[in-house]
């Protein structure tokens, strides 16, 4: 009997498809049933070669060997997921397999990851393609009824593979090409140089910023204080001193403040969008401190393992026209506690929603991110993840609630000449922000007011201020400038510009928190608290990389080509070609260069293996040595943070030292031996609940209250010694 295979990009996904195919019989790697066999990719399995599998010379670095242009790039198989490969290729090619179907992520890195697997494998059977957004049961059951052709993703194919072999051409040319220049590890790629350039730009900004003094003037009454207003323009503050002391002087001798107007105008706020992941990020970074790639790691989680939300790597913040239908579902499913009341609210609507929220124009290869029609339980999920999810269902409630709306109250009044205003608020409908506590506001009421009405001047002062410098970046602005890079940038061409907007900014919403990370541990940025710093290293980079790598402007360009690729208007090979030229360009501009690059990071610490100076590294995860001659490659980890926490201001510890020596310290001066650290948490846990303590009683509960009793949402938040 003839069997179709299906090819998943995770374990976890597979055995999820494999149970709703009644796949039930266990292989090594592989489960089997009577229609289906369902494997499993590990991520990649497969990649591009190494440069020296084209050519001996290449195993060693040299820069009279650059550039690399290989007329094809080869795949091979990664050797640390071998095993699976070898199982996925063996299932492939049994005779009685007669169609595959691809179940990778539904998005450009999906169809490359299973796309290689076949090539390399040599498979030439027929393909289909599974392309849904979630993976319940239920998603996966509609999936296959409608699975695509797969010949209609080859674009999609071509795409994916022209930005990897770009990558591989400008990225392993130019980083060898810097590195052997300058005898020190230098990495430079088309995200990543220009991201440090916008970091680079802001640091500028703030250094050669001058503050700029203003000045304003506010009259106290027993009807409240009101503010000085330039008639010409409504502004409430100048730059001239001149100015505010010629209008303090003419104000001296008034006593009294006319009413001219009091308007009063109704004012509504409607939800905000839903969530794509960038702004999701951005919105984890501002209220937890999670940094990006954080966040992606744990919207994988609730996608792939608890399966209560949508395809996180998505950068669409509508639904498409076909979910309409499904959305009583999703809030039935969130129809629990702490959402009940305000889920119920919006079921008792007709569960539709304006343009604003559904647009098949607007909506790429994946919808928003919002709930699954699974019904979530709370105290299965970690703490991190409830703050997640919890972002994700009130901002999908909220698109169903009515606006946020409030009265506002305008008081023109005069002294003298001169114009004064007061505004108050009076919150008429809590609307959609009545999700949100920590946002409630309270009404900001006026005195009752008559117009033409004069009433007596308390006091009159001048106040002043200055202009700030633009803040730093931090992980969540800074995923906005690699977003929309356009805002950041003092490109004087137009088009150029034009092109980076339309291209859709720097990397993907996928790649956006790899990239940030990357340039944290390779030492050309560095974060103090919250802010991002550019370091000696990275200002450095700059200089020496290819004057176009240091722009947004390629990669955005290289973006809207990719997506020419994808939409079949042009040629993978054309695009190729450019990418060699470039590729040439920028290795003889590095060999040509006559800038140095110097070590600033160097220490008294002698190499053990070479004798050279050690360099000291930091990054977000602590501090190490590593040998300055990258030939010799040594390294020694000096401190590392951790998870652990101070037991006087809990703060995060650092771990130092090797060894029996190793000790924990802190900023405000504990320090503490590792072994009397563990010694302390095991008499800490023996005093408390364990985890299984407080899920043995959640079980029991639950079989009196199907779900989030307010007892069991006490107890899923209970901190616990994992």
């Amino acid at each position: 009997m003839k069997k179709i295979l299906v090819l998943a990009e995770k374990p976890s996904v597979g055995r999820d498809i494999a149970r709703v195919l009644q796949c039930t019989k266990s292989g090594n790697g592989f489960l089997e049933g009577n229609d289906y066999i369902v494997t499993w990719a590990l991520g990649h399995l497969v990649t591009l070669a190494e440069p020296e599998s084209y050519d001996d010379r290449y195993k060693s670095w040299n820069l009279e060997d650059l550039p690399m242009l290989p007329s094809s790039l080869n795949l091979v198989v990664i050797k640390k997921t071998g095993k699976q490969f070898s199982t996925v290729k063996a299932q492939m090619t049994r005779p009685d397999v007669k169609e595959i179907v691809i179940a990778t992520d539904a998005g450009r890195e999906g169809e490359l990851v299973a796309r290689w697997i076949i090539e390399k494998a040599r498979v030439n059977k027929p393909l289909k393609r599974l392309w849904i957004s979630s993976v319940t049961d239920k998603a996966i059951k509609e999936g296959f009824k409608r699975l695509k052709d797969a010949k209609s993703f080859e674009n999609l194919y071509a795409a994916a593979e022209a930005r990897s072999e770009a990558d591989w051409y400008v990225g392993m040319n130019a980083t060898r090409a810097l590195t052997t220049k300058h005898n020190a590890q230098l990495s430079c790629g088309r995200v990543q140089t220009p991201t440090i350039s916008i970091i680079a730009q802001r640091e500028e900004e703030i250094k050669n910023f001058t503050p700029k003094p203003f000045y304003g003037i506010q009259a106290v009454t027993d009807k409240g204080t009101f503010v000085w207003s330039n008639r010409k323009n409504n502004d409430t503050r100048t730059f001239s001193k001149e100015e505010i002391t010629s209008i303090m002087e003419s104000l001296k001798d008034r006593k009294e403040i006319v009413i001219q107007s009091v308007k009063k105008t109704l004012k509504k706020n409607v939800a905000p969008s839903l969530y794509d992941l960038t702004e999701l990020q951005r919105d984890a970074h501002k209220i937890f401190g999670f940094s990006a790639k954080e966040t992606l790691s744990i919207m994988q989680k609730l996608y792939e393992q608890h399966k209560l939300v949508t395809y996180p790597r998505t950068d669409s913040k509508h639904l498409s026209s076909d979910m309409v239908s499904t959305l009583k579902d999703r809030l039935k499913a969130v129809n629990v506690q702490p959402y009940r009341k305000m889920a119920h609210r919006a079921l008792q609507g007709t569960v539709q929603l304006s343009k604003a929220y559904v647009d098949d124009q607007k909506v790429t290869d994946h919808h928003a991110i919002i709930p699954t029609e699974e019904t979530p339980f709370i105290q299965k999920l970690q703490d991190r993840e409830i703050k997640i999810y919890d972002l994700i269902v009130k901002r999908f409630l909220a698109v169903f609630l009515p606006p946020y709306q409030y009265e506002q109250t305008t008081v023109d009044a005069s002294i003298g000449s001169e114009t004064f205003q007061t505004k108050g608020k009076r919150i008429v409908d809590s609307g959609w922000k009545e999700l949100y506590d920590h946002n409630t506001e309270a009404d900001q009421l006026l005195s009752r007011m008559e117009e033409g009405t004069a009433y007596p001047v308390l006091s009159i002062k001048e106040t002043e201020g200055q202009t700030n410098p633009p803040g730093r970046f931090n992980e969540g602005t800074l995923l906005s400038a690699m977003e929309n890079p356009k805002k950041f940038m003092k490109e004087s061409n137009k088009d150029l510009l034009a092109t980076i907007s339309e291209a859709g900014g720097l990397g993907t919403v996928a790649t956006r928190a790899d990239i940030i990370e990357k340039l944290f541990n390779s030492g050309v940025i560095e974060s103090k608290g919250k802010d991002i710093h550019i370091t000696s290293k990275g200002k450095q980079l700059l200089e020496l990389a290819p004057l176009d790598l240091r722009s947004p402007t390629l990669t955005a360009v290289w973006e809207q080509k990719l997506e020419k690729i994808a939409n079949g208007s042009l040629k993978k090979q054309e695009f190729l070609n450019e990418i060699k030229d470039y590729t040439k360009k920028s290795v003889s501009e590095i060999k040509h260069s006559t800038q140095k690059f110097t070590h600033d990071n160097l220490t008294g610490t002698k190499c053990p293996d070479c004798g050279n100076l050690m360099l000291e590294i930091k990054n977000k995860h602590g501090k190490k040595l590593v040998c300055q001659d990258r030939e010799c490659g040594h390294r020694k980890n000096i401190s590392k943070k951790t998870n652990a926490r101070c037991p006087n201001c809990h703060k995060r510890l650092d771990l130092r030292g090797e060894g029996e020596g190793q000790t924990f310290t802190c900023v405000c001066g504990h320090r503490e031996k590792l072994s009397t650290f563990n010694d302390r948490r095991k008499k800490e846990k023996n005093s408390k609940a364990t985890k299984r303590d407080v899920n043995k009683y959640l079980k029991t509960q639950q079989k009196e209250e199907p779900v989030n009793t307010a007892l069991a949402d006490a107890l899923a938040k209970l901190k616990l010694d994992q």
